[in-house]
């Protein structure tokens, strides 16, 4: 009887689960894919509606997440104010390289666009302006005919227009499936960039992670002012042919953004979430309005 008194009461009933045995699919916790982004520099997990209210930065420690070029145009550009240019060009596969036309179909599949850049005009604080934006996420992001073919147009599309012209870079450089023909298109694109110079007009590049190979070889560096997101990777060579090749260790931050602004490569790095009023403010500067 006193046992009965002096007794605790029970508040709650613990399951015991026998680890060694399989676990039924109906007990397990349901979490939807995508609900969590974990960062790849701190390493924080991230509810990933959060992360894409914060522009796909993280809160913890500002890593910058590659983004597709829709969302690039989404976070960019004034809303509903943007118009892809109705460039329906077909690639074809001029080394009769293996396998490059199921690859192709592949990344259009996966990706929902048709290739590694997207280009149109719209508006950034109402400041009209015609944009071509890289997507690393198809071939990332390495430059064929198609790309050089469209970004040639964007720009003579803003020179016929006289407006200014705005390139979000991120390649893995030319595509090798292509060989010589994507090389040449680094000259097209230059060339285009020099008849827009050559009428007074604006050319900005904002560089993100990673630009490197042919595409920062031409058209990623001949910005009037060239932009970049926090510690994007930025060079040609990769920093072990260039060590191999020197015989020497180079920095740790070497082809940093950072690196490059301590250099004179770029005038300003620009945290994504300024990015807009950034750009909105140079296109004012320079008088660029409807």
């Amino acid at each position: 009887m006193l046992k009965d008194l002096l007794g605790k009461r029970k508040y709650i009933t613990i399951q015991t689960i026998d680890l060694n045995s399989k676990i039924n699919e109906a007990d397990k916790p349901s979490i939807p894919n995508g609900m969590w982004s974990k960062c790849p520099e701190c390493g924080t997990i991230l509810y990933t509606e959060d992360l894409k209210s914060n522009l796909k930065v993280c809160s913890k420690c500002s890593y910058h997440f590659r983004l597709e070029a829709k969302e690039r145009i989404e976070f960019t550009l004034d809303e509903g104010s943007f118009r892809e240019f109705p460039n329906k060009i077909v690639g074809r596969n001029p080394l009769d390289f293996k396998g490059y036309d199921e690859k192709i179909q592949s990344m259009k599949t996966s990706t929902g666009i048709d290739e590694a850049v997207i280009t149109g005009e719209g508006t950034i604080g109402s400041h009209k302006t015609v944009i071509a934006i890289m997507d690393s996420h198809f071939m990332m992001g390495s430059m064929g005919t198609v790309v050089g073919e469209k970004i040639t147009r964007a720009v003579e599309y803003a020179t016929e227009k006289k407006l200014p012209i705005i390139i979000f870079t991120t390649s893995g450089g030319a595509r090798m499936q292509e060989g010589i023909f994507s090389l040449m298109q680094m000259a097209k694109i230059s060339g285009a960039i020099h008849r827009h110079n050559e009428q007074g007009l604006l050319y900005i590049t904002v560089l993100t992670d990673p630009t490197t190979g042919g595409v920062t070889a031409s058209f990623a560096m001949e910005g009037d002012i060239i932009i970049s997101e926090p510690k994007a990777l930025i060079g040609f060579a990769g920093r072990r042919v260039i060590e191999n090749t020197i015989n020497e260790k180079l920095p740790d931050d070497f082809q940093k953004a950072e690196f490059l602004l301590q250099k004179g490569f770029v005038d300003k790095i620009t945290d994504r979430r300024e990015m807009r009023k950034t750009l909105s403010r140079i296109l004012d500067l320079h008088e660029v309005r409807k």
